[in-house]
């Protein structure tokens, strides 16, 4: 008799995107002739940068002749986009990182819920709340985590992000192994600070633990006090993973492209106490699961980093940001507390109600989709996140139909 990994069925009965894809088709398929304006699951909207959508062109091109034909490439990525991350996103900030320490992937939200797999199954989690989905439910379906009590996993200790700390997660008085940061955030647009950063370095030394440091959103960083990077911090190369992406920077959402960064003097330890190093252990698995990703798509990624590549990357980031100070300041003007959306495409809105209640306000009466934060946690509640992805046209659109439908 076959039988399932019965951690699953601890998992919620659907995923959070999938529960307002599903709410959102039974309104547009009841009310066909009101439009939805979708500001909710974070997808950009604007086409690739032309020099991305040139490359994309010469290496198909490429591709069409046998001189110049790419079959299986290098599992870890083509050493063109490895030393092209390691120079312009690391060595430009002062950050040692070596292009062998960069692995290239098909996205970030793979490599956060893949990397749980090279460690043991009774290490001690401390994941924030609200947080990205992904952390929390692939350790559940690895098994690392009791029942779901009163909407938290048993087994977890959670870092509550609240409009007391300013969403910003203080270090644990308790000891954890494996430790999960997101800044700037996803879903609050919160930033951290290189003291705040400092703090849970210095933890993850004192407790022999690792942070794996999700930086999907680096690039709409404008503060210039505020790190880019958990590698500025002195002594995290010993103790962090970052995970980046270009689909946020470039709009590679649908053409699939990230990186991350497992530096070599990064180690954890087997149940002996020997240390083994994760940069090796990742390698592995990375070569034993995963074939790389596409050729002309590494080409369309290393093209961001020529001159003309990051100046119409900075002019897409700077259209997504102008978006978002737009519905920070109309949903502050509303009388709302707001944070993100000055250094994050997300503004994070305290609505002072119930978070899908409010959801279904802004789709009833203002055909506007939004993010419910409670679907992000227990500290979301009362919440709702705004992308800042979408058409100027529409977002402006969207801004007065929701203050029409909330005065």
């Amino acid at each position: 008799m076959i039988r399932i990994n019965e951690n699953y069925t601890k998992l919620k009965a659907s995923y959070l995107f999938s529960d307002i894809a599903k709410r959102v088709t039974a309104y547009v398929a009841a009310n066909p002739s009101k439009p939805v304006i979708r500001l909710g699951i974070g997808d950009v909207t604007e086409p690739l940068p032309p020099v991305c959508i040139e490359a994309l062109h010469a290496a198909t091109d490429e591709l069409a002749k046998r001189a110049t034909f790419k079959g299986y490439g290098p599992e870890q990525g083509y050493a063109f986009l490895r030393e092209a991350v390691a120079q312009h996103d690391y060595a430009a900030r002062g950050c040692q990182i070596e292009a062998d320490e960069i692995f290239i992937s098909d996205g970030s939200k793979c490599d956060c819920g893949n990397l749980q797999e090279i460690f043991a199954q009774d290490i001690r989690l401390a994941i924030p709340d609200p947080v990205y989905p992904v952390y929390v439910d692939t350790n559940v379906m690895a098994g690392r985590t009791g029942a779901s009590v009163d909407g938290r996993y048993q087994g977890v200790t959670y870092l509550e992000s609240t409009p007391a700390n300013h969403y910003v997660p203080s270090v644990p008085s308790v000891a954890t192994d494996l430790i999960y940061l997101c800044f700037p955030n996803n879903p609050t647009g919160a930033v951290a600070t290189k003291a705040q950063l400092t703090t849970w370095v210095e933890y993850a030394k004192k407790n022999q633990a690792i942070i794996l440091f999700d930086s999907a959103y680096e690039a709409y960083i404008r503060n210039p006090a505020i790190p880019h990077s958990i590698y500025e911090i002195p002594g995290a190369r010993e103790v962090a993973i970052e995970f980046r992406s270009f689909s946020k920077t470039a709009g590679f959402t649908g053409t699939r492209c990230a990186y991350t960064v497992i530096p070599k003097a990064l180690l954890a330890w087997d149940h002996q106490g020997q240390p083994h190093a994760v940069h090796a252990l990742w390698n592995r698995r990375h070569t034993t699961k995963f074939n790389g990703v596409a050729y002309p798509i590494q080409k369309a990624a290393a093209a961001i980093y020529t001159a003309a590549g990051q100046q119409q990357t900075s002019q897409l980031i700077n259209f997504y940001l102008d978006n978002a100070k737009l519905i920070r300041e109309a949903m502050t003007k509303l009388g709302f507390s707001c944070i993100g959306g000055d250094n994050a495409p997300y503004i994070w809105i305290n609505t002072g109600r119930d978070s899908w209640a409010f959801f279904d306000t802004l789709l009833n009466n203002a055909q506007v989709v939004c993010t419910p934060g409670a679907g992000f946690g227990q500290c979301g509640e009362g919440h709702v996140r705004i992308s800042a992805f979408n058409s100027r046209e529409n977002v402006e659109a969207a801004l007065v139909r929701i203050a029409a439908a909330l005065k």
